[in-house]
């Protein structure tokens, strides 16, 4: 059993208002966008949430202290998160509750079929769909009693996160080349597409990764997204 709850049971016990109290969460997440949002969500729910931004500094965190919780997303800049999920589970130590993370709902499966607990699907879920997400893999006398309330209110994470999403989306474009690098810069543009519910360039980013994937019109959906990416920049610049 994870290190947080065990500790649980006689420290700093959950509430209403803060039903995650006492949880350390490891949030492995390349978008800090994303990250913003789940820092926010864990903040108000009483949660203390730590970020590793790829495979490599998720293995080092975890040699070091056990999370309560792991939320991992499937598309990360070394690899695929269902490794770190698949090594948790075939671990010799009780692993923590483990969801994933993706916006393309065909990970669910194979993240479940890794050993995920549940998913999550981006963009995130409201307050109340983050907590319940949690909750529901948690025992009983970790929950807290007394009715919770219903927040459904969204997490709104800083503009800049979103900038600086967008400056790394748009260097992943220029330095890409051909193989995995290529594959991973369309998903990552598209996963920041949807945690900010930018449906224009979650198009250009969908028919770049399809256009890459027949290699069909790949400089002319490449131009493209490079484009609307420069257009999203020029508007945060002044943010």
């Amino acid at each position: 059993m994870p290190d947080d709850m065990t500790r649980l049971r006689w420290n700093r016990k959950p509430t209403p208002q803060h039903p995650l109290m006492g949880l350390t969460i490891l949030a492995i997440e390349d978008s800090r966008f994303a990250s913003e949002a789940l820092r926010l969500a864990a903040m108000r729910s009483g949660a203390r949430l730590r970020r590793a931004d790829c495979l490599a500094s998720a293995r080092r965190h975890l040699s070091v202290y056990r999370p309560a919780v792991l939320l991992v997303d499937l598309g990360l800049p070394d690899g695929c998160g269902t490794e770190l999920i698949a090594e948790q589970r075939d671990g010799d130590i009780d692993p923590p509750i483990i969801l994933a993370m993706s916006g393309d709902d065909a990970g669910e499966a194979r993240a479940r079929q890794a050993g995920a607990d549940g998913f999550l699907a981006k963009p995130l879920p409201g307050l109340a769909g983050f907590q319940a997400a949690i909750l529901s893999h948690l025992p009983e006398d970790a929950h807290p009693s007394g009715p919770r309330p219903a927040d459904m209110s969204a997490m709104e994470p800083d503009a800049l996160a979103l900038r600086e999403d967008l400056q790394r989306a748009a260097l992943a474009l220029e330095t890409m080349g051909q193989g995995s690098k290529a594959a991973y810069a369309a998903q990552f543009v598209a996963s920041v597409a949807r945690s900010a519910e930018d449906n224009g360039l979650i198009e250009a980013a969908n028919r770049f990764a399809r256009s890459h994937a027949d290699g069909h019109d790949v400089d002319h959906a490449h131009g493209d997204l490079r484009r609307i990416l420069a257009a999203r920049l020029a508007e945060t610049r002044a943010l």
